[in-house]
């Protein structure tokens, strides 16, 4: 699986999106603003889960709506925070 498929999976499970719904999703698709189940309590759901499947932490002062601008943007910073 990919960081794209794991992180949909991620977004599908935490926010319970359907799968239609995630898998039109891409990399220029628009989080915020556009998926209504991403506010602030689903942001720091998702934060939870993506720490818990990569053994990572994701400090308050990285995280910002540039993160969470598109699914793009999310999958950089996790690929900079995965390593």
């Amino acid at each position: 699986m990919s960081l794209m498929d794991d992180v949909k999976r991620i977004l599908r499970d935490t926010l319970v999106l359907d799968n239609d719904r995630v898998e039109k999703l891409d990399t220029t698709s628009p989080l915020l603003g556009n998926i209504i189940e991403l506010d602030s309590v689903g942001v720091v759901s998702v934060l939870t889960a993506v720490e818990e499947e990569y053994g990572i932490v994701v400090e308050d002062d990285e995280i910002s709506a540039d993160v969470f601008k598109t699914l793009g943007s999310l999958i950089e910073f996790l690929e900079h925070k995965i390593g």
